[in-house]
């Protein structure tokens, strides 16, 4: 037997690749999903493609071979996968539609009063045109939520690379404190961050960082300024991580420059109650409700409740927000492999805003905190 026959995947190991969607299909009582590059992509075949002008689909029936829509330029890297159906590839001088056509051929079952379903937060609208075009009479449903579910519970091995991005993104955001100086602007700053996100060891970037000082931080989702300098007394707030392999990091820490007031410190520490009071309910059996609902009420019942903007967390994983929502109403049950951000921030619009944000993981008795850099009030600069 030759090391290429010992080594090569046979076909029964190439279906079980798509066990989580066959899975998905048993739940949802559907005759087809159908998935583009992202998250839920990556996580069934553990590899991943821009998504750009040229659509990449695949078609995964209950029942019968599945079929790939291929742009030809992507088939020296989709081929590797392994996928265990029909590819039919296409060169942007003709176009896809021939593809999505020939697809469509291949699964007459798909057709007329067929269900389908599809990921409404990802899918272009272009993407769907063309299916429905290829499938005529087939009724397609965003089930968004239960495609994503394949991505709920994290395994050890995912976990470990969460650890990871974490791990050398706290190390970032150590070196990046020890140069900061008054007078910088916060797109200096944050060139620092990115610079010792990559020298640390990140392959990417979760999301663009958020870098902002004054009343810059009471933006929730502030850009960097290339024209204000901090200064004495400004609250600065990193919102930020690294990417490891694909995962990520997504870690809040908000300090001040040089001196803070009073009032700035009790609004701190009222941030930091409620970060540890998420903390500390957090565990397997409550709801995602309960949690939030914890925290709120700590927010609630200080004398800066009217600061309060958004829920307190969610979950974090190959997409930098994905389910669990850490939110009132969301009635999902926390089962151990769950990963999830605990964030209570407040912003005085105009003055300042402080955000804390921990990345943990729900055990067998309770959680773990990824994130271990200390949350106490800091001076920079």
């Amino acid at each position: 037997m030759t090391l290429d026959r010992l080594f090569k995947p046979t076909y029964l190991s190439f279906m079980s690749i798509l066990a989580p969607l066959h899975d998905v299909l048993a739940r949802s009582g559907l005759d087809a999903v159908a998935i583009v590059p992202g998250a839920n992509f990556r996580r069934v075949f553990n590899t991943d493609f821009h998504q750009m002008e040229r659509p990449l689909v695949v078609i995964v029936p209950r029942e019968g071979e599945p079929v790939a829509v291929v742009p030809n330029l992507e088939m020296g890297s989709f081929t590797p996968i392994g996928f265990p159906g029909k590819t039919f590839d296409w060169r942007d001088e003709a176009g896809y539609m021939n593809a999505f056509m020939s697809a469509g051929a291949a699964l007459p079952h798909l057709r007329q009063g067929a269900r389908i379903g599809v990921e409404g937060q990802r899918m272009r609208v272009f993407d769907l045109l063309a299916l429905q075009k290829a499938l005529p009479g087939a009724e397609f449903a965003d089930i968004h939520a239960e495609i994503s579910a394949i991505r709920l519970h994290k395994t050890a091995a995912e976990i470990e690379l969460q650890r990871k991005a974490i791990r050398l993104s706290e190390s970032a955001l150590e070196d990046t404190l020890s140069e900061i100086k008054v007078g910088m602007t916060e797109t200096e700053i944050e060139g620092i961050l990115l610079r010792n996100l990559f020298s640390h060891g990140a392959d990417g970037l979760a999301f663009a960082p958020i870098v902002a000082a004054g009343d810059n931080a009471a933006k929730p989702h502030a850009h960097a300024r290339p024209d204000y300098r901090i200064k004495p007394g400004d609250a600065l707030l990193f919102d930020f991580g690294g990417s490891y392999q694909g995962y990520s990091a997504d870690i809040t820490r908000t300090f001040f420059v040089k001196e803070v007031s009073d009032y700035d410190r009790a609004f701190y520490e009222t941030v930091l109650a409620a970060n540890t009071k998420g903390r500390d309910v957090s565990r397997a059996g409550i709801t995602a409700s309960d949690v939030d609902d914890a925290v709120q009420k700590v927010l609630e019942q200080s004398q800066f409740t009217e600061f309060r903007r958004h829920k307190t967390g969610h979950g974090l994983g190959l997409d930098v927000h994905e389910a669990p929502q850490i939110m009132r109403g969301n009635m999902q049950v926390l089962e151990p492999g769950m990963v999830f951000t605990i964030e209570p921030g407040l912003y005085r619009s105009g003055e300042a805003g402080v955000r804390i944000e921990d990345d943990v993981v729900v055990t067998e008795d309770g959680i773990e905190c990824l994130t271990s850099f200390p949350r106490e009030l800091r001076l920079v600069g």
